[in-house]
């Protein structure tokens, strides 16, 4: 009997992706930094152009380190612009920078990320209930108010269907379709 995942997930790096992370409650801050900011990369470009240069992110960006991204300079900046292996988008490299600073001033005022962002949905998963793709929206109240409030915070790249993306990723939000293998294990 075929194994039944979500209809999106259609090549191995995608299925790896759907099958051992997507949707997984997530509440590290170095897992989260990074899922920030690979989600502001994702903008207008599809999520399997960004898994295919997630290796190669980790390696520019420090491992995620949001304490070292914070202080790149122009120079730093401009060498990521000429990393083939990245998105190579001035917006998004200054942005990125940004919100690493965002990031940690953040962390200062609630002690870590975690606690900050999965306030929006009260501290657990919401579990959806979609027999389809079609039925899953973009975006939602919570995700209309963590992007808000994320601005106000100085993130951007962070809009709500971004900021939807971001808790579908990191398991804020349950949107496996019921039929997916997966529903129930997450």
């Amino acid at each position: 009997m075929a194994i039944k995942r979500c209809e999106w997930a259609k090549n191995d790096l995608a299925v790896r992706y759907h099958d051992e992370e997507w949707g997984v409650p997530l509440h590290d801050d170095h897992m989260l930094f990074e899922f920030l900011i690979l989600e502001g990369a994702q903008a207008g470009l599809s999520w399997d152009t960004i898994l295919k240069k997630r290796d190669n992110y980790r390696e520019a960006y420090d491992n995620f380190n949001p304490e070292i991204v914070a202080k790149y300079g122009k120079r730093k900046q401009n060498q990521l612009l000429k990393n083939e292996g990245i998105v190579r988008n001035r917006l998004k490299v200054e942005s990125s920078v940004r919100n690493a600073q965002a990031f940690l001033r953040v962390q200062d005022e609630f002690g870590n990320f975690d606690t900050y962002i999965w306030g929006f949905i009260g501290g657990k998963p919401k579990k959806n209930k979609w027999k389809t793709l079609k039925e899953i929206p973009a975006k939602t109240a919570e995700s209309d108010a963590m992007s808000k409030d994320l601005k106000k915070r100085g993130f951007n790249f962070v809009g709500s269907t971004i900021s939807y993306a971001f808790m579908q990723a990191t398991g804020m939000v349950n949107d496996h379709v019921t039929s997916c293998f997966r529903y129930k294990q997450v």
